[in-house]
This record gives C-alpha cells, structure tokens and sequence, in this order.
C-alpha cells in the first residue's frame, strides 16, 4: 500500500519566508551601491558582493529542500544565518572601504552555520558546503581584511568564481542528492519576486519623497510600473511551470538546478537590479535624457533578462525563445534612439516593447491551444466513426 505521504509536495516554510525578508534588505543595498556608481568597476564590484550572499541564500534553500527544516532547531539556524546575511548587507555600501572586514566575517559565520546545519556533526565530506566553510569562507574575511580595494575585489571575485564552479566540478557527487522538484523552483520565484519588489518599492519611494509629483513624474511611475509588471508576466506566466516541469521530469536534476536555478537565476536577479536602478533614475530626472549609464543599466538590464530565457529554455527543452531573443534584440537596438529622449519616453519605450513581447507570446499559446483542442476534437471523432 503506497504511503499518501510520499505524493505530498514540500512547501516553502514560515520560517524561510521569514528568512527571505533579509535579503530584500540586501537587494536594496547592493541597488544602492550601483547606483553610486554607473561604471563598468561599480556594476563588478556590486555583482562580486552580490554573489556570496547569494550563495548564502542558495545553500540555505538547498539544505531546507534535502531536509525536514520545519523543527526548533532547523528554524534557529535558518533565522542565524539570517543574522549573518544581515550583517552583510549592512556592510554592502562601505564594503570597499571600512566594513570590508564586516563583510567577510559576516559571510564566513554564515558559511560555519551551514556546515553545521548539514554535517551536524565533525565528519566533512566534498560539497558545496564544506568548499564555502575551508576556502571560500577564508577567503572572503582575507579579501575583507586586505586594505587595497582592488585586491579586495580580486579576492572576493576570486571566492565567487569558485563557489559558482563547485557544483559543476562536483556534479557526480551532486547527483545522488535526493531533489525535490516543487520546492526549490518555488524558492527561487520567490527571489525573483524581491527583486521585482525592491524595484517597485524603490520607484515609489523616489517618487513620494520629490517636493512636487509632477504630470511627468506621474507617468514615469506608470510607465515603471508597467515596465515591472510585464517583466513579471515573462517569467511567472509562461517560465515558471516550463521550470518546474522540466526539473521534475529530468533524469538527473541537480544539474538543471545547477544550469537554470543557480546559474539562470543568479542572471535574471542581477538583471532585475540593473532595470531597477535604472528605473529610480529615470523617475528621478523625467524630463531629462537618460545618462548613457543609465540607460545602459536600464535597457540593457531589461535585454539581459530576456535573452536569458534563451538560456533556459535551451537547457531546458533543446529549443529557443525566438519572440524573447527578439525582444531582447529590439532592446538593445533601441538604446540610441532611448539616449535622445526624455527619461519618461524611455520608459514608455521599453515597456512597450515588453508588453508587445507579453501579447505575442499570449497570442501564440492560445493558438497552440486551439489547435490542440481542435485535434482532440478530430481525432474523438474519427474514432467515433470507427466505431
């Protein structure tokens, strides 16, 4: 007799919800260090300390999917590495200069509460885990402790490379882990969902705090605002079950989680904070044309989360997003003629060529539905007459 147990699907936890509060304290502040600075060096620099606390955050979802988290001690640790990934977004915006120490010790506590989460106990064996707690971790608090901001950027982009390699290098390993696939596509929507939320909480805030709401200010609000809801429809709409479908029917899937989760995922985030940081500019300064920096973090954030789910999708389905990677394209294209316009028409811009994307992807689904309604139709009644 099967147990009704095994069909039940595991749920995201009260306890991880809570957890994921930090990190939209830690989106704001890695937006507010791009926003300080436009340049090629600021968009790397936020990205390098990005990446370990989202690593942080990935390590903690994959332990909550392999385990029973939902118990005293489990809901502990998860709040305490919640602590340390605090104390790193509190050091975001001085990372480079006098919280840099903060920063690793932040990131190596954390590192020493995962390891303890899932070894719960002295015995180490090669993972993800044990990599972060004996060299990544280290390395990390070294790079915060290195007075050289350019040697500190070296180190800790030196630390991301290897925590973003270490499931690829231990994928025959990895792949005895026991996945389950509602769970961590789940969680990961959830963290697309606080970058879209930073945005929108950042639009807002920009726009409330200006001494006048003027008409244009208005409408660069409603054209962001469009612009963030059409990036949601992208990935929640049609990407999100497209995730959990293949995850679920792959042979191994720890390597789709590695490929479309860890990697995609890590992208999509980092897209989402460039098209927000652009987004508070342009409500900022309506009138005015969009600085090059800013449109390129705008535009080019929005290109880059498109052409992503080619990406995926190919991972996914040996396929690719045609009407995506063409959006995408147009994007890219239009930068120019977006350095010529006032910030509002920018954005109305740009959220029309998403919305134009969004209709065309919503028409040809309900095609693809008709013709398949209209097969069955066909094929019942041929079968009818054969009778």
């Amino acid at each position: 007799m099967e147990n009704p147990q095994q069909d039940q699907e595991k749920r995201v936890t009260w306890a991880e919800l809570f957890f994921d509060l930090v990190f939209v304290f830690a989106v704001t502040m890695v937006s507010t260090l791009l926003r300080h600075d436009h340049s090629a060096g600021g968009i790397l620099r936020a990205l390098v300390v990005f990446v370990p606390m989202w690593w942080g955050w990935v390590g903690t979802s994959v332990h909550a999917n392999t385990r029973d988290v939902d118990n005293a001690l489990d809901r502990l640790g998860i709040f305490a590495v919640g602590l340390a990934s605090l104390f790193m977004a509190m050091a975001v915006p001085a990372a480079y200069g006098a919280r840099g120490a903060l920063f690793g010790f932040s990131y190596l506590a954390l590192r020493v509460l995962l390891a303890a989460l899932v070894f719960r106990g002295p015995r180490l064996y090669p993972s993800p885990f044990s990599v972060g707690l004996l060299v990544t971790g280290p390395l990390v608090l070294l790079g915060g402790l290195v007075p050289d901001p350019r040697w500190r950027t070296a180190i800790w982009g030196l630390a991301g490379l290897i925590d973003l390699s270490t499931p690829a290098l231990l994928r025959n390993r990895l792949a005895k882990l026991r996945i389950e696939p509602s769970h961590l596509p789940e969680r990961f929507g959830l963290f697309v969902i606080i970058a879209l939320g930073e945005s929108v909480v950042g639009i807002g805030l920009n726009a409330a705090s200006g001494a006048d709401l003027s008409v244009a200010r208005g409408l660069a609000v409603a054209f962001a605002f469009v612009l963030t809801c059409g990036l949601w429809w992208v990935y929640f709409v049609f990407a999100a079950s497209a995730v959990r479908y293949a995850i679920t029917s792959a042979a191994v899937r720890t390597d789709l989680i590695r490929q479309i989760l860890t990697y995609g995922h890590l992208v999509f985030i980092a897209a989402i904070i460039a098209v927000a940081v652009g987004l508070d500019e342009a409500v900022s300064e309506p009138t005015h044309r969009l600085p090059p920096g800013v449109a390129g973090l705008l535009y080019g954030g929005t290109a880059l989360y498109l052409a992503m789910f080619g990406y995926t999708r190919w991972r996914m389905f040996r396929s690719w997003a045609i009407p995506r990677l063409t959006a995408a394209a147009v994007t890219v294209a239009l930068v120019p003629a977006a350095l010529h316009l006032p910030a509002v028409a920018a954005l109305a811009l740009i959220a029309a060529v998403v919305a134009v994307l969004n209709t065309v992807e919503f028409t040809n689904v309900r095609r693809a539905e008709a013709r398949s309604s209209e097969e069955y139709l066909t094929r019942g009644t041929a079968v009818e007459l054969a009778e």
